[in-house]
């Protein structure tokens, strides 16, 4: 069965006068019938949300929910064909594992005969190797047993659309790996198009036909999970897939071309000038992010005393003499504007988040940065942008890629493999540098050359340059 959400959106009043928690914000996409999907995204980014959507357990603020060509957005959960399972498995604890398996047939329509009942409950234990356990309690069950229970029980009234809410964080790392893979294995006996959540990037590459990275209740991308690891559309999904994480340092771009350490790393671009960071939008993000001074409060905390001139009338002198002269006078043109009386110090985008962070801003300075960065990236200026390596990307041996200094802190073993644990020098990155255990004996210095065979590069506001 295939699942399009068309424009979803789920919004939660905010606590205590707080600003409207958009927990997904228009999303859009379609799972074809019979796929695996992951949805992947840090904690609170609206993963569970939608799949709760889609379940009919929450009402969608705006937007569709598609199953085919049916619209089943105002549809109740239990009409909607859908299998459900809990990330606590949600077992009956007086209930048989058959018993807990058949519950969902009970309501059926037409009903069922017991025999008919039992017959299912054997038919999809066996699918999930738990056939010899019918009769034992869920007390009396491993936690992976218990799981492969709650999918049983999902599967008993044949779903067109299988739902799983993080399946596998209640396990140890042993059973999720098994428990993962039997997942894949269920999935694709059944071909029963299956969504689950999880903010487990390993689990998500290793099982899904593609993944859906969310971010603050925003789709960021939508790949098979090998696109998405090698082809990041932004610096959050480039940081969120990869393990070790991907390495990120600071580069400049200024007059076109991208610096490192002074030395040309990358050109071609276009920029020029400064970002005038008195630019009054600023404000605006940061009451958004939960400011609460004025506006004369914002600049006197970043040193500068704003003055609000008056009015100044502009008369425009008409093009042509009649009815328009006539309005032109009537209605002059008024501008306004604020200017700078007092400029202490320099003011740039960490002095201005200390100033509002300290007026009730709540958000991170990446992402103070991320929004700021928009205006910057807008306005063409010369600019602090990201480069990004991953850790199996670098090698010892000079090739057409500039190098990076680094200083060796200490070296990690890892099978066949070596890491070198390292700081940018002149940074305070730290980054991690994977290469074979046989050139072990090239990292000689306290401070050595390392050459990204590919690199990445990332602008102010996220988004993907190179």
């Amino acid at each position: 069965m295939e699942v399009r959400l068309d424009n979803l959106s789920k919004h939660f009043p905010g606590v205590k006068g707080a600003p409207v928690v958009k927990a997904v914000d228009q999303m859009n996409f379609t799972i074809p019938d019979g796929k695996l999907v992951g949805l992947l995204g840090p904690s609170g980014c609206g993963k569970s949300t939608t799949l709760y959507m889609i379940a009919g357990l929450h009402k969608p603020t705006a937007g569709k929910i598609w199953f085919g060509d049916r619209d089943v957005t105002d549809v109740p959960p239990e009409n909607r064909g859908i299998g459900l399972v809990f990330q606590n498995y949600a077992l009956y604890p007086h209930f048989t594992v058959r018993q807990n398996i058949t519950f969902p047939l009970e309501n059926v329509r037409p009903k069922l005969e017991k025999t008919e009942m039992e017959q299912i409950a054997q038919e999809v234990a066996n699918l999930v190797d738990i056939g010899n356990l019918l009769d034992r309690l869920p007390k009396q069950l491993s936690g992976g047993q218990q799981q492969r229970v709650a999918i049983a029980r999902a599967l008993s009234k044949r779903p067109q659309v299988l739902l799983l809410d993080e399946p596998l964080s209640n396990l140890d790392a042993r059973l999720r790996l098994q428990t993962r893979e039997e997942i894949r294995r269920i999935q694709r006996d059944t071909k029963v198009t299956t969504i689950f959540v999880t903010h487990d990037q390993e689990e998500a590459m290793s099982i899904s036909d593609f993944i859906v990275v969310m971010r603050r209740g925003v789709v960021h991308q939508i790949d098979a999970p090998q696109t998405v690891y090698e082809e990041p559309v932004n610096l959050f999904v480039a940081k969120f897939l990869g393990s070790p994480a991907i390495n990120i340092f600071d580069g400049e771009l200024k007059n076109g071309r991208v610096l490192l350490h002074g030395n040309v790393y990358h050109k071609g671009l276009t920029s020029k000038g400064k970002f005038d960071f008195f630019d009054e939008r600023i404000y605006d993000v940061a009451v958004e992010g939960g400011y609460n001074g004025t506006k004369a409060d914002y600049f006197t905390s970043l040193g500068v005393e704003y003055v609000e001139e008056e009015p100044v009338v502009v008369e425009e002198e008409p093009k042509k003499k009649g009815i328009k002269e006539f309005f032109a006078k009537l209605a002059p043109k008024k501008k306004h504007k604020f200017v700078p009386k007092v400029i202490e110090g320099e003011v740039n985008l960490e002095s201005i988040y200390e100033a509002i962070v300290g007026g009730g801003y709540r958000m991170t300075y990446g992402d103070f940065e991320e929004e700021v960065g928009k205006f910057i990236v807008e306005a063409g200026a010369d600019r602090d942008v990201k480069i990004g390596v991953r850790p199996e990307a670098f090698t010892l041996d000079k090739n057409e890629n500039p190098a990076i200094d680094v200083e060796v802190l200490y070296i990690e073993h890892i099978g066949r493999d070596i890491t070198i644990v390292a700081n940018v020098v002149g940074q305070k990155h730290r980054i991690r540098v994977i290469i074979p255990a046989e050139e072990r004996h090239k990292v000689k210095d306290k401070v050595i050359k390392v050459y990204p065979k590919r690199f990445y590069l990332f602008d102010i506001d996220g988004s993907r340059i190179l």
